[in-house]
């Protein structure tokens, strides 16, 4: 059985303590690959680290919209070298966040076009951030013409999931399906055709029930995998196995 967690931030500070465990436990549980996200410039680096110390994790670099207004040229340029590790996959975690608005909306949008540029010209996905933005967030994709990447934990509307679906993305979901408030997201989920479903823990956040509100890892992956099974009427094992190979497509790897 293949199970990978699409969407993982190993190289958080609340890892620190015992990241090498953590690693281990994940092994141990089943999970095949982990894609390690990049944040911001120092989580992008250490992504590619992680990439290079164990064999099943991979690495994406990007510049999350929290940071957009620390972005310039040099690190666009820092972000190009990054990306030419071989096992990097794509860029992101890019987007927009108009929740938290960490930097302002204009430097937001200006930024996400620019690492969006930067994906077409290195012919990689983008991974892509979108909160309480979606408008904004759709306009950038087709102005930028990337149809290339994945909504990552998707909090969309189902009509919202059918048009990215129709764009030519991916979606994925993880421990928020198994919240007792996830209507909308159970909605989501049902409008995303199987072979088009991503899973992913975005660990450390967001950890599934019965662990929400402590530290999230890719060891509840198989959580996340019964949960779509139910929703969907599937298997558990056809959940895993197709995600997979879906993530596998996009990342190509």
């Amino acid at each position: 059985m293949q199970l990978i967690d699409s969407h993982a931030h190993l190289d958080d500070k609340r890892y620190n303590n015992d990241r090498a465990d953590v690693i281990n436990d994940i092994i141990s549980a089943g999970v095949t690959n982990v894609i390690n996200i990049g944040a911001d410039m120092r989580s992008s680096r250490a992504s590619v680290k992680l990439a290079d110390e164990y064999d099943f994790i991979y690495a994406t670099v990007g510049v999350h919209p929290h940071y957009a207004d620390k972005m310039n040229e040099e690190k666009i340029a820092e972000l190009k070298s990054l990306a030419s590790h071989k096992k990097v996959l794509a860029i992101g975690e890019i987007g927009l966040d108009y929740y938290y608005d960490n930097s302002d909306r204009e430097s937001q949008k200006y930024w996400f076009a620019r690492q969006l540029q930067l994906a077409k010209e290195l012919n990689l996905p983008v991974v892509i951030h979108d909160r309480d933005a979606h408008q904004n967030c759709l306009e950038i994709l087709k102005d930028e013409g990337i149809s290339n990447g994945v909504l990552h934990c998707y909090s969309g509307s189902a009509e919202m999931a059918k048009t990215v679906i129709d764009m030519g993305f991916y979606i994925s979901f993880g421990g928020v399906l198994t919240f007792k408030n996830a209507r909308v997201a159970v909605e989501a989920l049902n409008a995303v055709p199987i072979e088009r479903l991503l899973i992913e823990t975005d660990c450390p956040y967001l950890s599934p029930e019965p662990y929400r509100g402590k530290r999230n890892s890719s060891e509840y992956m198989p959580i996340i995998a019964q949960k779509v099974a139910e929703i969907k009427g599937m298997n558990a094992h056809d959940v895993c196995n197709i995600t997979a190979e879906n993530t596998r497509r996009l990342f190509g790897f």
